[in-house]
């Protein structure tokens, strides 16, 4: 059962003072107040979460980070007298009436604000009076306030509430043209008919009803304007938005020029298992092989899978007794009829052009596959040095039970029995490494395959060992694998090197600006390329509203095509579902205006290989500010799931291990 007083501590330490909410006083009130205690029947489990909640009226109770936004851009303190509009469940009153002296609480639907008072009394909070009525009066025998906090969006501040604060004081709220699109301002009253404001950023509140609000149905047609209407986010991003042509035509590709002098072009994915993604992914990299010297692209792969379709795309005979490549789930991600396609063009296209230094090469750069780094490595010792090989097999012993099922290696690990696994396993990547000029000799090639193998080994080592104690550690050490892999990369095919790489948003997107690394104190390869490559590195991310998706209910589940729900209402997805053009390219560095309107954090769908539409907003949204975490921004409204290869994708006269063996 959730033990909700930690939950609450959790959420103070989380969700609030990570993010910068730093007042003593606003941190300590909320970890005393008990939001299960303000949400719905049946919502208590996720009263710490920090997202809005439904309640009664059609109305909600807003974040926990909001109602702390708030009530910290007020500067409130013992003594002062507050008004809030929108008494809603009552729960940032609550909050409030543990810092200051009195709180005068309105709201208009009389059942809401019942029910606030009647939790108020039974939980002790005597210093709160609530009203029913229209907050956009204010209460004026109550004035003046030293803060008035309002919990819902109007069309600008009404002058009643500007006027019933004492000189002084500060009136939070979020304003906008839209009912459902706002600024959140805090209107300071500088003298008896002077005022300062400043914008904190986009947020997203109910409407705010009132006769100096909005009308009931939520339109300011019949109201006069005294000035020119702001343009609503949907309609700034439709005009910035670049319309894509079809995949096929050459104008695709043109249209990402713009990024072919960077040194790493890193290019995302909404899902594992949407074809769309996949197919723009291939035509952006033609491009930037064939237009701009591009010579690697690394993908969040298994490297020695991918090493497989590297030996086919440049023309080199394939490793005695390889596996296929691609044999373990999420085998569609990679074993897929698009996938295949840009496979057999990268082999036409070094066919072409016949210098080892020109050829596009496929590397992968993930973690998992310690089977067959393990069998790539003593496959080559066994050729260029059998003594070594031997060594090596006495080291790699200890994992060897593990390799086809690693994960369980974490569990053993744990006990004193493998504590020097990790040493034997390292002291083999060192000694590999220590004669690189010697074996490179031999085959420089085949020896930045075993060497890459041998880091994989050790990388897997830790992962799998140190996934069992939980937090970040296992994500950090697997995305700074896949970054230090890219660079090996770029060491490797010269100074002049530039890389595509294909991986999940999740990974791509920097992390510094989304929960992942808010919150969870995460790194991803998008994030160590531009602190590594500065504007060298350009990072681009794909998404869709709706459509259908290649992906399996549980991890090792078996694949689905499953229906893709319409994007959440407070999403980046709807914004761009709603400015209307199916298919764009959004250059986010291009429109400073633009760029400042998507800083403000919003949801963001994640989905991976595997998919849970019915807990989705749970499962695959995290919060993040789109204009910080990526370059540029692609968008398909309706997508489709992946194919994957069948017995029917088998071609003629070529090996069968070859592109994705079956």
């Amino acid at each position: 059962m959730l033990d909700l007083p930690d939950a609450r501590n959790r959420m103070v330490e989380v969700h609030l003072s990570r993010r910068g909410i730093h007042d003593h006083e606003v941190l300590e009130a909320m970890r005393e107040v008990p939001r299960e205690a303000f949400v719905a029947p049946g919502f208590e489990e996720f009263a710490y979460e920090d997202g809005p909640l439904p309640i009664a009226e059609g109305q909600t109770i807003s974040q926990p980070y909001i109602v702390a936004l708030m009530i910290e851009m007020a500067e409130i303190g013992p003594g002062d007298h507050v008004l809030e509009v929108g008494t809603g469940s009552g729960y940032a009153a609550a909050v409030m009436s543990r810092i200051v002296e009195r709180v005068y609480t309105i709201e208009r639907h009389a059942g809401l604000a019942e029910t606030a008072r009647q939790r108020f009394e039974e939980l002790g909070y005597n210093n709160i009076e609530v009203r029913t009525g229209d907050g956009t009066k204010g209460w004026p025998d109550a004035a003046p306030f030293d803060a008035i906090l309002v919990a819902a969006g109007g069309p600008g501040a009404p002058l009643a509430l500007q006027e019933q604060l004492d000189v002084g004081g500060r009136l939070i709220i979020p304003v906008g043209d839209e009912p459902h699109d706002q600024r959140l301002l805090k209107v300071t009253r500088t003298g008896a008919a002077t005022y300062s404001e400043e914008d904190f950023g986009g947020v997203r509140f109910v409407p705010l009803i009132g006769e100096q609000g909005w009308p009931e149905n939520g339109s300011l047609a019949d109201r006069p304007s005294g000035r020119a209407r702001m343009r609503s986010l949907p309609e700034m991003i439709a005009a910035a938005a670049e319309p894509l042509p079809d995949f096929d035509d050459p104008a695709f590709g043109e249209l990402f020029d713009r990024f072919g002098d960077r040194r790493v072009v890193l290019l995302g994915e909404a899902s594992h298992g949407t074809s769309e993604f996949y197919r723009a992914r291939a035509a952006i990299t033609r491009r930037l092989i064939e237009k701009h010297g591009f010579t690697i692209v690394a993908v969040e792969a298994d490297w020695p899978d991918a090493a497989a379709i590297d030996r086919y795309v440049r023309h080199r005979s394939s490793r005695a007794d390889a596996d296929p490549p691609f044999q373990r789930f999420p085998t569609w991600m990679w074993r897929n009829t698009d996938v295949a396609a840009f496979v057999d063009w990268m082999r036409l296209h070094n066919e072409r052009i016949r210098i080892s230094s020109r050829l596009a090469g496929f590397y992968g750069l993930d973690i998992y596959n310690m089977s067959g780094s393990i069998a790539a490595v003593l496959q080559y010792l066994d050729r260029v040095d059998p003594q070594a090989a031997k060594i090596a097999r006495e080291r790699y012993g200890c994992l060897t039970p593990w390799q086809n099922e690693p994960s369980t290696y974490g569990r053993v690990a744990l006990t004193s029995g493998y504590e020097k696994c990790e040493q034997a396993v390292l002291e083999q990547c060192r000694e590999l490494l220590a004669k690189q000029l010697d074996y490179a000799q031999q085959d420089g090639v085949d020896f930045l395959d075993v060497t890459q193998n041998a880091r994989l080994i050790a990388s897997a080592e830790r992962y799998y060992r140190i996934m069992y104690y939980g937090g970040a550690q296992s994500w950090n050490l697997r995305d700074t694998h896949m970054f230090e892999t890219l660079e090996h990369l770029l060491e490797a095919r010269g100074p002049n090197a530039k890389a595509v790489v294909w991986a999940h948003n999740s990974h791509i997107g920097d992390a510094r600006y989304t929960e992942m690394g808010i919150v969870r104190d995460e790194v991803n390869i998008g994030q160590l390329c531009r602190q590594r490559f500065g504007d060298g590195a350009a990072l681009i991310g794909l998404g869709t509203h709706s459509g259908t998706v290649a992906a399996a209910s549980d991890w090792d589940g078996e694949m689905e095509i499953k229906r893709v729900r319409p994007s959440h209402s407070d999403s980046y997805e709807r914004l761009c579902h709603d400015c209307g053009v199916s298919r764009f390219l959004l250059d986010i560095k291009r429109d400073d205006t633009l760029r400042e309107r998507l800083l403000e954090r919003r949801l963001e769908r994640f989905i991976g290989v595997i998919y849970r539409p019915e807990t989705e907003l749970r499962s695959h949204y995290a919060d993040a500010s789109l204009s910080q975490q990526f370059d540029a921004f692609v968008w398909f409204d309706e997508t489709a799931a992946v194919t994957p290869l069948g017995p029917e994708h088998v071609g003629t006269g070529v090996p069968d291990t070859y592109p994705l063996g079956l």
